[in-house]
């Protein structure tokens, strides 16, 4: 035994007490802090490396970490992890120097470094503090951020764990930083010189705040009440005011005051603007003496002035006030708080003025005057004529700084006589007790105590009230928060724990002196005998010993020479020959504590916990729950002081060891009752409790012979020999209970003698508790038994039967009652609820099911959370009450009242109820899920939910996995099983790199090899969707084909015999430049083809596909180059075309990419000749909204390189990257490049004229929609502005006009007639004016003088150019008027309907009025033929059909009308195509494409007198305008009729063919593929104004020509892209699949609501015109995405790569695998049902689910292996439940089946040993009876299913159990008839298929049966009636009746 004894106290020693050195010191060693660095640049190298291993750098250290040591410090805390999962562990910050490190550490991990920061003056101190971040939104939760503060003298360094880095200069010098709950609070350092000041000026504030570090440091206010109780407001200015503490929860600071040496307790919070605006109007309590308004304004002024000079810190302006009385023993009037300080002095000599002379920072060294005398400063400060104060003094009042916190007086101290004034607290800290008051504590080191002072939360949110104070003398003291406990250091040096003020125990830490090589014949230690622990000594607590360290004392560390003589080093310490005593405690963290010895070392401890058995926790709670304070503290204590411990070798030994101590404290003689006397102890207990565990002990002691004489041990081993020795129970048991007769009685007096009925039932709801958990089962039947004793002692005969039918056998057992007399009874407080229903869990829930009327359920809050969570689940479904879990909680749970009214429990039963469920009309299934959620249930609570509680919730989450909301949160979607559902709803940042699992894996086309692959530039689309929706063929790979611009071109050119060689190389030339043409087209159409498709690697540069202008002739593939000199190349040829590469290869980047300034500006080509390009990816990544992240100072750096096409992209894209946000700095930038923004004085910059015309549509982006007047007023002027002196002007005026005009429409875009505030611009007339012609009007413009001179070309006079102003205008108009349905402003842009007037206009201006009429008319637009035409004038309609006959008429233009008629039937083709952009309308591309094939056919027939009319560029325009309207219809859909005109298109390259046309045809191509399938375009005002400028339809005749309109603008189409691919992944492979989708529209005018069926990956129509989308069955889990709530959800999917997570219901295969759903496993079942396809083969298994579990339990329990030949029906029956499960998809519920299936099997054996599980089948054959489930099959309208449970399995197990039970009837008749009759059963009866019988048929308990008489029934209909008030069912009444009613007849029990 005394192995056991020994093992057991070394085991608790271990590892306990540890040598404490703070990390960050040795860290700090080898840290390359400033000194180690000065040190080697000292030495030369190879000293510092010599082969003693840096032996010279250690000795120049010496003197150095001496004096840091002095310097050091360091803080532990907690750490605070967000995610609860992590181990708990410790923070260390460590300050030495200049360096502040911050490293962690746990049990499990050794420290390490989290963090270091080195600064560069010296830390003064460092601190964590939170900062709150407010959320803009409302809803959103505050952000808090975690970081570190760095003081130094001059400013705070403030780190996150974020990462953010700020740097918060001081205007002040500061003495302490505190953290608080807003921030941190500044005390400013006193300096001396604030003391002498003249009475007339005001002190400065002594405390700040600083809310964030980017916040101002404001003043704080203090709220106090003084004597006469009135409140005053004020600044905190008193000097003698210092803070001791700060608290974070709750929120207050302690002061203390050096001039009364008094403590207060203040309440921090936010001021409120009453107070602010008080503390800043009124000027002081004196009076309204004028110097203290001007001391505000010269300090406001002042400091202010001083840090503009100084630093960008936050200038102060403080009004500070001041009381001078004072009045002792009172609290003192006048402000009061803690922070850094300003002190005027101080801030005054940063000016830096030398005039002043004043103490600074730094000292005096700043300034060589140093002054003492008062007199002398003061007549520097205020005459010194060249001081800086007079000038500030003079300026203007600055506002002033707003105060931010307020702290309102809660306590003072009081001190009654002179000798108690305290000395200021050097330790603060707030504790709780075990019964969870909470004490402040401050340690007065001058009276060696402890002051605590209770505290209260009041009524109020945030008020406390400070109650009493208690002292304990203390020469130390620290808090153990984990323990609810604190450590105090007794003035004679002993350890003692209290809790709260109550003393527990002693700790007893022998510490020996560390031996360094010591010999080993110390002298013994001279402990006195107390101190020694022996068993028989109660007092002594737990004791534990330092395993002897073998640390060097710290003196050694520094030494030089590392050797020394033991000798030496014991003559050098003489002290470590004594015991070493505990001076400090130090660095508290939950229950560990630093004890610093007088020998300097420092050892860490810990205090043992309360329990660490989970059920003995929960018994202490429940016990401290229901029991008055002082008693529940004195029990706490008592069981502390037993189980003082760590731990103990086993749960079901501590929880003995609490059973024999509770029942000794209620009064029991635990050796007296069989059952406590054989608990088994591995540490024998006397029958008083002695401390266990004692520790052994050097010198014994005669008490402990006694001790183990009276030990429980030595009686048990008496007992053996001798039969019956006095006081002992005879070893056989009594028989019997009334055999047995008394066994003992119990001790009155004890402690809880009157509260064992509260006690007994508070355990019983435990015990209640408990049941509903599977995993806590042994924990019930631990607390049973128990639980029968106490029930037998206060005769409750109700509650053991109870536990008899919970436990038959096991309760049978006991037999014994203690007899508690009547007198007894009556000393006990019986309450009320003890009297009522005996509580049973399981038979309310039971109730519930049958529909009867329940009473509320007792629970205790806070300790019974699940059995409160359950029933309130039944409530709220079962008996189908909405509000259960709201308002009406009182009616299904009655809260327990406790003796001690705890506040925490209320508020959160109210928090949990007041979380609404979101879905207020759902059903209760869904109110269900979101309130099991909402409470914290997940599933893995719901596996060890008993099976048959459990099943309705289970079957409400399967209700709800059908048909879930697709907006549910990631919580509820994981408790209901869907992870489709939860994936989408855990947003997968996209930005975090790849874009997704499956989507982004580049997988190599088969058309090309690697080589090629790299430099085309279109690899990164995603092959799993396109090739999901283009699965028939490879038109991606030809779009690449046709596309691609990096491979030379083949130039193949017949060689015709008479043509010379040189004729012939020419030849080649010329084709070739005729194929460039087409090449340097191309890049534009790329870009829009693989548009964002490409997340970008931060540290590579982006690939940029060259673009190769070479040929490559056949047969001999010889190279064919224009550089050659034998053509005429034009100039500058390649400057666009490489500028749209760029743009092109920018616009792969996606918009969640990663980009960093940094990372734009290293992409910056190094050669020259790729500037272009450059400035095209510029434009690219402000399209993509990546230029944002540009930094100012490279914006400015690219544009003063004045390189053109630099600037162009860079404005253009910082304007898109802007749109529509009036952002004032890129104004600045644009106005710059425009003159006509400019102010008249200014100097004419020389700006090249396409960079104007970039700029100009840049503010049109810019101030998009916002209808701007000045911005509109300017460019409507610049519509017609005149062609100046400048000579270039003339010739590209056309651009900058339509630029103006399309800057104009897009500033007042869609505003119609509502401009706000232009009505005297009049701009629709000026608009038509410059749209017809006439006379200029009169500027009245800013540029008048600029509008003076004549051009020198072309000679307008003051009439309007309208071949310049007219497209301008006519698109401004379009844009203003856009879907207005304007028809006066459409009637303006009719095309003339006479010869005369047509003759007067353009035919493509008309293309362009048709287009702007009908997008102004936009309702009216149809899709068909009809409508197309109906746009052609009368005149026109009428005589283009007679071009044959020669009935034509003189004075009709044939060309004029056919041209006409041409542009305006493109213009009206056009206007569909933006009616219907993006929609793939069948009947618009139909409409669009006819008309393209006519166009086709004219241009390709050159018989037609139309073509030879009309002329090829009329109508290659207007077919290249028809063939973008019809790709702009189809974006994004790839079609094919549109693929093949584009490609046939690309294939001429003669004739007409030039650079323009080719652009068309290739951008139609790029926006036909969008994105690579993923995009389409969007019909917003804002993208049609973006298509206006992009498509605009007069294209360049080559590749230098922007005179009509700039190149650059032709990539705005980007901003009309808008994502909307719906691409179903499947969630368990993460691969994209097919599925059903059902997308309902909205009903419109043209349609009523309509559904249509999609199979996605699919383009989805504009949002805004649906009303839902559902992902139908029956493959895939239903989901539904409700667009009439709000499109954010689906927005948020679409533009994170539009992945919809599906899955795949069991047995179902992907439609790839299996189209026509004929594979799937479920489809011959159908067919055909016969008997072999019931038991399918487990092989099959792994096709309906890839769950591990499932698959292993096929293989192990479903085959008939060999030794399981027997067992066929075990096999079969598994197999059957298997397919069941599987195939109706819940596999949650095979553990149900198979249990219920063991109950009944080991029913029919007579087996139940508890009926445990017979309980759970009976409320699961409920649930199927139940009135919930009937209403469910009954309502046929909604196709649900029945129960889980399989409708064949349920019966089947009924039908046995009844059996077994009934079989059992007829045999033991009589044990029935016993029972309900009351008497006694007989001995040898089975009594547990009695319990079985009388649980499962719902009987009610004998006693209950007495009340009601039954015996007097005579009848069955009178037993009926009787039963049913019981709520017996009646199938129980028909087995009960015969018994009962022969009882009643003759008395005699026949059977039946």
């Amino acid at each position: 035994m005394s192995n056991v004894y020994e093992e057991r106290a070394t085991m608790i020693a271990a590892g306990e007490l540890q040598l404490f050195v703070p990390f960050g010191r040795e860290h700090c060693k080898n840290h390359p802090n400033a000194v180690n660095l000065q040190l080697r640049q000292l030495q030369p190298a190879s000293e510092l490396w010599s082969s003693d291993g840096a032996a010279g750098l250690v000795g120049s250290l010496q003197e150095v970490s001496l004096q840091e040591r002095q310097k050091e410090s360091w803080q532990l805390r907690k750490g605070s992890t967000v995610t609860t999962d992590e181990a708990e562990y410790e923070e260390e910050l460590y300050v030495a120097g200049h360096m502040v490190i911050w490293s962690r550490g746990s049990k499990s991990q050794a420290s390490y470094v989290y963090k270091a920061f080195t600064v560069d003056s010296l830390v003064q101190q460092a601190l964590w503090c939170n900062f709150t971040v407010p959320q803009s939104r409302k809803d959103e939760k505050d952000i808090i951020e975690q970081s570190v503060c760095i003081v130094q003298s001059m400013c705070v360094n403030v780190h996150t764990v974020s990462g953010k880095d700020f740097i918060s200069p001081l205007p002040f010098q500061v003495s302490t930083l505190w953290p608080t709950k807003f921030g941190l609070l500044f005390e400013r350092k006193n300096v001396t010189s604030d003391a002498p000041m003249s009475p007339t000026r005001e002190p400065l504030p002594t405390l700040f705040s600083m809310l964030h570090p980017l916040d101002e440091i404001a003043p704080v206010v203090c709220k106090s009440t003084g004597l006469f109780e009135t409140v005053r407001l004020q600044y905190v200015s008193d000097s003698a005011l210092r803070v001791v503490f700060s608290c974070e929860e709750p929120s207050i600071i302690m002061t203390y005051d050096a001039l009364q040496c008094t403590h207060t307790v203040w309440a921090l919070r936010k001021v409120t603007p009453e107070e602010q605006s008080t503390v800043l109007k009124c000027p002081g309590p004196d009076g309204p003496a004028p110097t203290p308004m001007a001391a505000h304004s010269f300090l406001g002024t002042h400091l202010r002035n001083v840090t503009r000079l100084d630093s960008p810190g936050s200038p102060l302006h403080c009004h500070a006030l001041h009381n001078q009385s004072r009045v002792p023993s009172s609290p003192s009037l006048h402000s009061r708080a803690h922070s850094p300080n300003i002190s005027n002095m101080a801030a005054l000599s940063r000016a830096h003025s030398p005039g002043i002379a004043a103490p600074s920072f730094t000292g005096g060294q700043r300034f060589n005057i140093s002054c003492h005398s008062p007199s002398a400063r003061g007549h520097s400060l205020l005459a010194s004529p060249n001081s800086t104060l007079n000038e500030t003094a003079l300026l203007p009042e600055m506002e002033p700084i707003l105060p931010d916190l307020c702290i309102e007086q809660l306590w003072t101290e009081t001190t009654t006589t002179h000798r108690e004034k305290s000395c200021q607290a050097s330790k603060v800290f707030i504790t709780s007790d075990l019964c969870e008051s909470r004490y402040l504590c401050f340690l007065v080191e001058s009276h060696q105590q402890l002051r605590c002072v209770k505290f209260l939360e009041g009524n109020e949110t945030n008020q406390l009230i400070f109650a009493s104070v208690t002292t304990i003398p203390a020469k130390d003291a620290a808090p153990l928060e984990d323990i609810d406990a604190l450590l105090v250091l007794e003035t004679n040096g002993s350890l003692v724990l209290y809790t709260g003020v109550t003393r527990v125990s002693k700790v007893i830490v022998r510490c020996l002196s560390p031996n360094f090589s010591l010999p080993n014949h110390l002298p013994p230690l001279n402990t006195p005998l107390e101190n020694v622990s022996t068993p028989a000594k109660a007092t002594v607590q737990h004791i534990s010993r330092l395993e002897e360290a073998d640390m060097p004392s710290p003196v050694s560390e520094v030494r030089s020479s590392v050797q020394h003589h033991e000798s030496s080093w014991l003559d050098d310490s003489p002290f470590q020959q004594a015991a070493p005593h505990i001076q400090a405690l130090r660095d508290p963290v939950s229950n560990r504590v630093t004890l610093e010895l007088s020998s300097g070392l420092m050892q860490r401890i810990t205090v043992p916990e309360v329990a660490t058995s989970e059920l003995v926790k929960r018994c202490l709670q429940a016990i401290r729950f229901i029991l008055p304070k002082d008693t529940a503290m004195k029990v706490l204590v008592k069981w502390y002081n037993i189980y003082n411990a760590p731990g103990g070798p086993s749960m079901h030994q501590e929880w003995n060891l609490f059973v024999t101590c509770f029942m000794t404290l209620m009064g029991y003689n635990t050796e007296r009752l069989a059952w406590t006397r054989n608990l088994h102890f591995e540490v024998p207990l006397s029958p008083v409790i002695a401390p266990k565990k004692a520790r052994p002990a050097d010198t014994g002691s005669d008490e402990d012979w006694a001790y183990l004489c009276a030990s429980d041990y030595h009686c048990q081993a008496l007992e053996h020999p001798v039969a019956g020795l006095p006081g002992l129970e005879p070893a056989a048991p009594p028989v019997g209970m009334e055999d047995g007769g008394p066994v003992a009685g119990l001790e009155p007096s004890a402690l809880l003698f009157p509260h064992i009925p509260s006690l007994f039932y508070v355990l019983h709801l435990l015990y209640e508790d408990l049941k509903l958990d599977e995993l806590q089962r042994s924990g019930a039947r631990a607390l049973v038994s128990l639980l029968q004793q106490l029930a037998r002692d206060l005769q409750l005969e109700e509650y053991i039967d109870l536990y008899w039918r919970d436990y038959p056998s096991f309760i049978k057992t006991f037999k014994e009652a203690c007899v508690i007399d009547q007198a007894q009874m009556g000393l006990m407080n019986w309450p009320a609820y003890l009297r009522s229903e005996v509580p049973c869990v399981f038979g309310w829930l039971s109730d519930c099911l049958r529909g009867q009327d329940v009473p509320p359920f007792p629970y205790l809050p806070s300790i019974c959370e699940r059995t409160k969570l359950l029933v309130l689940s039944y409530a709220l479904y079962v008996v189908g009450d909405e509000n259960a879990v709201s308002a009406n909680v009182s009616k299904y749970l009655s809260r327990l009242s406790a003796g001690q009214k705890k506040g925490f429990s209320e508020p959160a039963l109210r928090r949990q109820s007041s979380i609404k469920p979101s879905a207020p009309s759902g059903c209760l299934a869904e109110k269900l899920v979101l309130w099991l959620t909402s409470a914290g249930f997940m599933l893995k609570d719901l596996e060890s939910v008993p099976f048959g509680v459990a099943l309705p919730i289970r079957d409400a989450i399967s209700q709800c996995r059908e048909h879930p909301c697709s907006d549910w949160s990631e919580e509820v979607c994981a408790l209901i099983g869907r992870q489709d559902l939860t994936k989408q709803a855990h947003k997968v940042s996209l930005a975090k790199g790849k874009p997704m699992v499956g989507l982004n894996v580049p997988l190599e086309p088969p058309v090309t090899n690697e080589a090629d692959e790299e430099e085309d530039g279109m690899a990164d689309l995603h092959p799993e969707v396109t090739g999901l929706i283009w699965s028939q063929d490879l038109r991606l790979q030809e779009v690449r084909r046709l596309l691609q611009s990096s491979r030379p071109v083949r130039v193949n050119v017949p060689h015709l015999p008479e043509v010379s060689d040189h004729e012939y190389i020419e030849e080649k030339e010329n084709k070739l430049l005729q194929l460039c043409q087409r090449t340097m087209a191309l890049p534009v159409g790329r870009g829009l083809f693989t548009l964002f498709s490409y997340h970008p690697v931060p540290t590579e540069p982006l690939p940029v596909p060259k673009l190769n202008l070479t040929g490559r002739a056949p047969p001999r593939n010889t190279m064919v180059d224009l550089n050659s000199g034998n053509i005429d190349v034009p100039p500058n040829m390649t400057s666009w075309p490489s500028f749209h590469n760029g743009v092109a290869a920018g616009l792969k980047i996606a918009p969640a990419s990663q980009v960093e300034s940094a990372w734009i500006a290293y992409n910056k080509p190094k050669s020259a000749e790729l500037a272009n390009e450059y400035a095209g990816f510029l434009m690219a990544l402000g399209l993509n909204g990546h230029l944002t992240k540009l930094a100012t100072l490279n914006i400015h750096d690219y544009l003063t390189k004045g390189h053109e096409m630099t600037s162009i992209g860079l404005l253009l894209g910082v304007s898109a990257a802007k749109l529509g946000t009036m952002d004032m700095s890129i104004t600045r930038l644009l106005s710059i490049h425009i003159p006509a923004l400019l102010p008249p004085t200014s100097t004419e910059l020389d700006v090249p004229h396409s960079v104007q015309v970039a700029a100009v549509v840049g503010i049109g982006l810019v101030y998009q929609g916002t209808g701007h007047r000045h911005n509109a007023e300017v460019l409507l002027a610049e519509i017609g502005r005149p062609p100046g002196p400048e000579m270039e002007y003339c010739t590209d005026r056309e651009s900058y006009s339509l630029a103006a005009g399309l800057a104009l429409g897009m500033v007042c875009l869609g505003h119609g007639s509502n401009l706000i505030g232009m009505t005297d611009l009049n701009v629709p007339e000026q608009l038509y004016q410059y749209m017809v012609g006439g006379h200029r009007r009169t500027h009245a413009g800013i540029n008048r003088e600029k509008h003076k001179s004549p051009s020198y070309q072309i000679k307008e006079g003051d009439t309007i150019n309208v071949d310049v102003t007219c497209p301008g205008a006519t698109l401004a108009l379009a844009m203003i008027y856009l879907k207005t349905n304007n028809r006066s402003i459409a009637d303006w842009l009719k095309a003339p309907d006479t010869m005369f007037l047509l003759d007067f206009i353009k035919p493509e201006f008309l293309l362009l009025r048709t287009l702007a009429r009908c997008i102004i008319m936009w309702d009216e637009i149809l899709p068909n033929e009809e409508w197309v035409t109906s746009n052609v004038p009368q005149i026109i309609q009428e005589n283009i059909g007679l071009q044959e006959e020669a009935l034509v008429s003189e004075d009709l233009n044939m060309e004029t009308l056919v041209q006409a008629h041409d542009y305006i039937i493109a213009g009206a083709c056009m206007a569909v195509g933006f009616r219907f952009a993006g929609s793939a309308n069948l009947d618009a591309f139909e409409c669009l494409y006819k008309f393209a094939r006519n166009f086709m056919q004219s241009l390709t027939t050159t018989t037609t007198s139309a073509a030879t009319v009309s002329g090829p560029y009329n109508l290659q325009t207007c077919l290249s305008m028809v063939l973008l309207a019809t790709s702009m219809v189809m974006a994004g859909s790839g079609n094919l009729k549109v693929l093949q005109l584009c490609r046939f298109l690309h294939k001429r390259t003669v004739g007409e063919m030039n650079y323009g046309f080719h652009m068309a045809h290739h951008m139609a191509l790029g926006l036909l593929f969008l994105g690579g399938g993923r995009y389409t375009l969007s019909t917003s005002n804002s993208a049609i104004a973006a298509l206006l400028c992009a498509l605009y339809p007069h294209f360049p005749a080559h590749s230098t020509d922007n005179r009509y309109h700039l190149q650059a603008l032709r990539h705005l189409c980007v901003l009309a892209a808008e994502p909307r691919l719906l691409v179903p992944v499947d969630v368990d492979t993460l691969k994209p699949c097919y599925a059903m989708l059902d997308v309902t529209y909205k009903e419109t005018q043209w349609y009523d609501e309509t559904t249509v069926e999609l199979m996605a990956p699919t383009m989805l129509p504009e949002l805004h015109l649906l009303k839902q989308i559902k992902v139908k069955g029956p493959r895939y889990w239903e989901l539904n995405i409700d667009l009439s709530k709000g499109t954010q959800h689906l927005q948020s999917i679409l533009s994170r790569d539009g992945v919809l997570y599906v899955k795949l219901r069991a047995g179902q295969l992907p439609y790839k695998d299996d189209p026509r759903g004929w594979k799937s496993l479920l489809a011959p079942t159908v067919n055909n049902r016969n008997p072999e396809v019931r038991t399918f083969k487990p092989e099959a298994i792994s096709t309906f689910t890839s769950d591990a579990a499932l698959v292993s339990f096929a293989e192990y329990f479903c085959k008939a292996s060999e030794n399981m030949k027997h067992k066929q029906e075990t096999v079969a029956l598994f197999s059957a439940i298997l397919y069941e499960c599987v195939t109706q998809e819940n596999p949650e519920m095979l553990p149900t089946h198979i249990s219920i299936d063991q109950a009944v099997k080991a029913l029919e054996r007579g087996e139940l040993s508890e009926t445990f599980c017979l309980w759970q089948m009976k409320l699961v054959l409920e649930l199927c009876e139940s009135g919930v489930l009937q209403q469910r099959l009954r309502d046929t309208r909604r196709q649900s299913r029945g129960l889980l449970l399989s409708s064949e399995f349920l019966p089947v197990m009924k039908s046995s159990a009844d059996r077994a039970l009934d079989r059992w009837l007829c045999d033991n008749s009589r044990a029935l008839q016993a029972y309900v009759s009351g008497q006694p059963t007989n001995e040898d009866a089975d009594t547990s298929m009695l319990a079985c019988f009388l649980v499962y048929h719902s009987i009610p308990s004998f006693r209950k049966m007495a009340n009601t008489e039954l015996e007097e029934s005579s009848s069955f209909p009178e037993l009926l009636l009787k039963f049913s008030q019981l709520g017996v069912p009646v199938r129980a009444l028909l087995r009960l009746s015969p018994l009962l009613l022969h009882v009643g007849v003759s008395g005699s029990g026949l059977p039946f």
